[in-house]
């Protein structure tokens, strides 16, 4: 039994057996090219959501390094304000020379924070944004450890007292000996 509508082309010689054998085989291919075309598209889908994956995992990375530089960023901003609000000034004419790296920096300071800085009291900061323009700042010991939990390579000069030695002094056998201040070596 046929289609009606095929039944009604044939009467009217619009068609001819021929080309409805032609068109129900090319329905017949199409209907097996469906199938095939499923199976592309489920390769397509495998090779899409494959994309998807390896863009989560960038973009998860990506905002995994912009994380870490936020961090960074914040802990910077933390030892610049540490630095600013315990700055020491240390307007003076006594010249105290430290290293920075291989070269050997100078500042000018009163003999008390000479001394305080020998003795570990004070220490030298890294600061870019230094009112006297040389790019260092006088801070207080406690601020420094700080700054160097946070950034090590921001303490330039931090003298640590050890007392160990004050003990090895104490059992020296030559303690009771004087050194005299005029000895040459």
């Amino acid at each position: 039994m046929k289609n009606a509508l095929q039944e009604q082309l044939l009467k009217a010689g619009l068609a001819d057996e021929k080309k409805l054998k032609k068109m129900k085989k090319e329905k017949h291919l199409q209907r097996k090219q469906v199938g095939k075309k499923q199976k592309i598209v489920n390769e397509a889908t495998l090779s899409v959501a494959e994309q998807r994956r390896e863009q989560v995992a960038r973009d998860q990375e990506l905002n995994r390094q912009r994380k870490a530089e936020a961090e960074e960023k914040a802990i910077a901003a933390q030892v610049r304000q540490l630095i600013n609000v315990n700055r020491i000034s240390h307007q003076g004419e006594v010249a105290f020379n430290f290293a920075d790296g291989n070269l050997v920096k100078r500042l000018y300071v009163n003999q008390k924070i000479h001394n305080e800085l020998t003795k570990g009291k004070l220490a030298i900061a890294r600061d870019a944004i230094a009112p006297d323009k040389n790019g260092y700042a006088l801070i207080p010991a406690q601020v420094a450890d700080k700054i160097q939990q946070r950034i090590p390579t921001a303490i330039v000069l931090l003298n640590v007292n050890d007392v160990v030695e004050n003990d090895a002094d104490e059992e020296d056998p030559y303690a009771d000996y004087k050194i005299p201040d005029d000895l040459m070596w």
